[in-house]
């Protein structure tokens, strides 16, 4: 399985042109989608931000014909907003801990963050999560998260994860410790968008919403 990502900005004030605009679509989008068998499909948003996630199986490639089909659905709402990442092209994977995918995800909690870099940061960010790769080595995750990626493109950080709900337990006054401690120093090397840090910094931060979702 492939996981692929893309990111946008909303023209200011675009963004209910957007919503409207996405709606419209959406019928069209979706049968393309089926037809490309491309799977978890998602459309979120935080701000004037906008991240889509997806999945297809390795070595698809569109025809002629369906990257037209693609080019026009895009060309009906691509004047609401700018690109962030490159169109075609994937973001740069910072990290990614796949572990054991859930197919079934009726128990799954779908999560999502974004996060602006500081100038000069994108490479102790890239050197501070392949550590934690070289920490966990061969083995696979069971668990709680999958599918488990952090993508970058225009100094912005943008991060995917499906969490088992069944697995998910409290966490340990140890493990809050070192949550801690690596996220304090994240916090001298980005500012966060979403509000996934606002229990430790107290500041408040935008909600990140899942637009549109298809399985």
């Amino acid at each position: 399985m492939e996981r692929h990502a893309f990111a946008m900005k909303v023209k200011a004030g675009r963004m209910n042109d957007y919503r409207r605009k996405l709606g419209e679509i959406w019928p069209e989008l979706t049968a393309f989608l089926d037809r490309n068998k491309v799977k978890n499909f998602s459309i979120w948003n935080a701000e004037d931000l906008i991240f889509g996630y997806y999945e297809n199986e390795d070595g698809t490639v569109l025809s002629e014909e369906e990257n037209a089909a693609k080019d026009a659905i895009t060309a009906k709402i691509e004047d609401t907003f700018e690109w962030i990442s490159t169109p075609g092209k994937d973001m740069r994977l910072m990290y990614h801990n796949f572990g054991v995918v859930r197919e079934n995800k009726e128990l799954i909690r779908h999560r999502m963050f974004m996060t602006k870099l500081k100038d000069g940061c994108e490479e102790e960010y890239k050197r501070r999560h392949d550590g934690l790769i070289a920490q966990r080595g061969d083995t696979v995750d069971p668990g709680p998260d999958s599918n488990f990626s952090i993508w970058c493109a225009g100094g912005y950080i943008f991060g995917y994860d499906e969490i088992d709900t069944t697995m998910e337990v409290e966490e340990t006054i140890e493990a809050r410790e070192q949550t801690v401690e690596w996220e304090m120093r994240q916090l001298g090397i980005m500012d966060w968008i979403t509000n996934d840090v606002d229990w430790m910094t107290g500041d408040v931060h935008a909600d990140v919403k899942r637009l549109a979702w298809h399985n």
